[in-house]
């Protein structure tokens, strides 16, 4: 007898220009343009206090160092995660 086996499981996919598109890819698309927008939107001037002294900085600065440090931070977990 044959057996039914279900076909291999594939990534959610979307047809963009004729060319297949992974939803992760568009998703992650997407939030780069938001966080650009909401950084280039946030130009005014923060005090920022660190253990010791305080710096004032631009938020945009701000705001960029803190997704530069989160995207390394989700880069080493994800690493960790796919070695388990």
């Amino acid at each position: 007898m044959a057996q039914n086996t279900p076909p291999p499981h594939a990534p959610p996919t979307v047809t963009v220009k004729g060319r297949e598109v992974r939803m992760r890819t568009i998703a992650v698309a997407v939030l780069a343009v938001l966080a650009i927008w909401f950084i280039a939107a946030n130009t005014g001037s923060v005090s920022i206090t660190l253990w010791i002294a305080t710096v004032t900085l631009p938020l945009w600065a701000v705001l960029t160092v803190t997704l530069a440090v989160g995207l390394v931070i989700g880069y080493f977990l994800a690493r960790r995660r796919a070695k388990a």
